[in-house]
């Protein structure tokens, strides 16, 4: 069934402006997706109609939202795959899911020479806490080479395998390039001499179908406005006996059973990991998203996301000193690309100039672009409610950008 974009672009309010004189072309999803009216309708009608603290009220507001906060949790469960609720945990984002990962399950797992192994395609949100995990324990960090079209080297990621890796946390699709990792071959190859493994999905939650437990998996992270939803809010499952052996994160209300100046215990999963009053209004909406997702359907999303990918890919490589960067053969709608002899900034400037939003600079991704040695690219990144007469107002306005160049 082939999808109505029109009116899918009609519950995206923010779609139907004009930037500098031109209709908005919006393609920087990578960096953050826009929300459905229903997102910003329920994160309105909650803070109208139900705002209360959860879980530990009696009267009836707090019962409402107590059990559309937990409704999200549920929906989240059945979006990912996971076995269990109790194995979804809410945090602020993908950067704070590792973050948790790395202070709670490193902390108390990882020793002195132990073995991290990360990948050269990795955001910074996967590379900063290993290193601080690192230097703190004295344990050693891996990194995956990767070849020129910017797939990791599946043979030199086993080299590094040994009885001390301890933990592979790895991007299951690079923002920067949109290359999808072999993740369940990773997984497979990382289980076998004990290591856990996080994958960092916060890509591949808005473009590809997510299992948790087909692809076994000990950890997966994501963040809701890469999504449809809000900002702010994030997602870390884990499996239940991987989560019951960490300690908690944070300390504070809600992760306690019972609190002594002698002695704390704490609650069970989530809520040993979800300390204090948490992001109730945007977990609440998020469940909308979700529900976008689901309607329009995830295969619909992905057909037509890479029907946009490949038109732009076509079209553009055609323009005198068009640069690709990320040319694996499984990538999702991401198109990475310089003009030769222009600084990417500059690119995406006059891009801005004609209405069309895209992203520019290293993508938080600095060490991989120091792999192919640039500083940047420009970087367009597509979503269910982009046209192909998107792509070719992106396509005319490259176009005229590099004959400035080529004068």
């Amino acid at each position: 069934m082939s999808l109505n974009i029109q009116d899918i672009r009609a519950s995206f309010p923010i779609l139907h402006q004009e930037v500098n004189g031109k209709p908005l072309v919006y393609l920087d999803n990578a960096a953050t997706t826009q929300k459905p009216l229903s997102v910003i309708e329920a994160l309105d009608y909650y803070y109208k109609t139900d705002n209360s603290n959860i879980h530990r009220g009696a009267h009836t507001l707090a019962d409402r939202a107590t059990r559309k906060y937990e409704n999200t949790r549920e929906l989240i469960q059945k979006f990912i795959g996971a076995k269990e609720v109790e194995e979804v945990i809410f945090t602020k984002g993908t950067t704070e899911s590792i973050n948790l990962v790395a202070s709670s399950f490193g902390r108390k797992f990882v020793k002195k020479g132990d073995e991290v192994i990360i990948s050269t395609l990795e955001h910074h949100s996967n590379i900063v806490p290993w290193q601080l995990l690192c230097e703190e324990v004295g344990a050693i960090l891996k990194v995956i080479p990767i070849n020129d079209k910017g797939e990791i080297i599946f043979e030199e990621f086993e080299k590094l395998l040994t009885s001390k890796t301890k933990l592979v946390s790895i991007v299951h699709v690079s923002n920067a390039l949109g290359t999808i990792n072999p993740v369940e071959e990773i997984i497979a190859k990382a289980h076998a001499v004990g290591a856990k493994v996080m994958l960092d999905g916060a890509q591949s939650s808005s473009h590809l179908t997510i299992d948790v437990q087909k692809l076994d998996c000990d950890f997966f992270a994501f963040s809701a406005h890469k999504i449809y939803g809000p900002t702010g809010l994030g997602v870390l499952y884990g499996k239940r006996e991987v989560l019951e052996s960490m300690p908690p994160y944070q300390g504070g209300g809600e992760m306690i059973k019972e609190v002594s100046f002698e002695k704390t215990t704490f609650n069970e999963i989530p809520f040993k990991f979800e300390a204090g009053t948490p992001n109730i209004g945007d977990v609440i909406a998020f469940e909308k998203a979700l529900e976008f997702v689901n309607t329009v359907g995830k295969k619909q999303i992905v057909d037509h996301e890479n029907e946009l990918l490949a038109y732009a890919t076509e079209k553009l490589s055609s323009i005198k000193g068009f640069i690709p960067y990320g040319t694996a053969d499984n990538k999702v709608s991401v198109l990475s690309f310089l003009i030769q002899g222009m600084h990417p900034f500059d690119v995406g400037m006059m891009l801005d100039a004609g209405g069309i939003a895209v992203r520019t600079g290293h993508h938080c991704t600095q060490p991989l672009m120091n792999r192919f040695r640039i500083e940047g690219t420009v970087r367009a990144s597509f979503s269910v409610y982009n046209t192909l007469e998107e792509v070719d107002r992106l396509y005319e306005s490259v176009s005229k950008i590099a004959k400035l160049k080529n004068k």
